[in-house]
């Protein structure tokens, strides 16, 4: 059961959607070949300033642990706000935040 999620809002560093397009494919295959989840897709500003990932599992510290090197390695993005949530989205649900920096030129997240 995916219960679980990591979800990735992220400071974008491209002028265009297509280095998103292939982190997402990269992401989606080392999470298949992991057996760790599903990549579930982004949502990015029109102005492609920022965006968020969603990957859903059973484990989120798994899906984390597949995730992270993709994620740093990546040259469109800047910092990155990374929610781990440790259960269904509930009020209540654990979760905990990590902050990443990927190789990008974008400004830092603020809050």
């Amino acid at each position: 059961m995916n219960e679980q999620a990591v979800i990735v809002h992220f400071e974008y560093a491209a002028d265009g959607v297509e280095d998103l397009f292939e982190i997402e494919e990269r992401l989606e295959d080392a999470i298949e070949a992991a057996g760790v989840g599903e990549f579930d897709g982004n949502e990015i500003a029109l102005d492609l300033s920022d965006g968020s990932l969603y990957m859903y599992g059973p484990d989120a510290e798994a899906l984390f642990a597949v995730a992270r090197p993709i994620l740093e390695g990546a040259a469109c993005f800047g910092e990155m706000r990374v929610v781990l949530q440790f259960g269904p989205p509930e009020t209540d649900t654990p979760e905990r935040v990590e902050t990443l920096r990927g190789r990008g030129e974008a400004p830092s997240i603020r809050g």
